[in-house]
């Protein structure tokens, strides 16, 4: 079996030292369209993302690439008791929450992470990983969790697993924006460390199934928190505590995402969708919720 739970669940990925500057955090917040809009990049919100110095603030989003920022292969797979084909890989989802308050434009921090989970979708397996970034003082910065969904690679009786989806209001949202994802995104979004070819790579997305490449779903991810962020909170990160989705779509590049998010018990939730064309109305993220600071 491919996949061994005996195995993998428990494992300890070991850790690894990072460390992060203000030009990652600049090159990050461009990547998820920061200032892309017509005149938007001389806005003293979009520029609260986009230029260095004492006004800079980062998403929380930050925190789930910034230890593999600088990366140059692709993401590697070689986890305990899975043997698994990076071309059936699709990210299942993804959360992040801050533990030692707003993040620091800089830093240096180290990061351990531990196989927490294998469940078992009859067609599928979803692999999940929990990770905890400290600072060299030992005080916890912040914690991600995250999921792998492996397509052929589940049928061997396993659990099944639980969730606890998010119930969106019936109601109008609070907020309802679109962001046009712009041709070159996956291209730009790679250079914050994951050059999975899926995201760049024509032959190997047909390969994968897909006619053309699409882009991270961590690309969305940024994209929807950095939109919920200038809606709802008046463009101000240091107000999430954390931000959680589960990647119910692809997108293309060239497409339009649209966010809509409703102020409910203290925090946020949203959905995610494709808006126009073809695919109008079709899923990008769901169970989308952010937790006030």
């Amino acid at each position: 079996m491919p996949i061994d739970p005996s195995v993998a669940v428990g494992a300890d990925l070991g850790s690894r030292e990072f460390a992060w500057t203000e030009s990652d955090v600049l090159l990050y917040h461009l990547a998820i369209g920061a200032g892309s809009r017509p005149g938007d990049h001389l806005t003293p919100g979009a520029l609260r993302y986009t230029l260095d110095g004492p006004g800079l603030q980062v998403l929380p989003s930050f925190g789930v690439v910034a230890p593999t920022f600088h990366e140059t292969d692709p993401p590697p797979l070689d986890l305990p008791g899975c043997e698994i084909d990076l071309a059936q890989v699709v990210h299942g989802s993804q959360a992040v929450t801050l533990t030692g308050g707003p993040l620091p434009t800089a830093g240096r921090a180290t990061v351990r992470t531990t196989l927490t989970d294998v469940w078992d979708k009859g067609k599928a397996a979803v692999i999940w990983q929990d990770s905890v970034a400290t600072a060299p003082t030992g005080e916890e910065l912040w914690r991600t969790r995250s999921s792998i969904f492996v397509r052929g690679e589940g049928g061997w009786g396993g659990d099944r697993g639980s969730s606890e989806p998010v119930t969106l209001p019936d109601r109008a949202p609070d907020a309802d924006a679109t962001y046009a994802v712009t041709p070159q995104q996956a291209l730009l979004y790679r250079l914050c460390g994951d050059r999975n070819p899926l995201h760049a790579d024509p032959d190997f997305a047909k390969a994968a199934g897909f006619p053309s490449p699409i882009l991270h779903g961590l690309c969305s991810y940024g994209i929807v928190l950095r939109t919920l962020t200038d809606e709802l909170l008046d463009g101000d990160a240091t107000q999430v505590a954390g931000f959680a989705a589960k990647f119910a779509g692809v997108v293309f590049p060239g497409e339009t995402i649209r966010t809509r998010g409703w102020r409910e018990d203290g925090r946020v939730v949203a959905s995610a969708t494709i808006a126009g064309g073809d695919r109008d109305g079709a899923p990008v993220l769901g169970d989308v919720a952010l937790d006030l600071a």
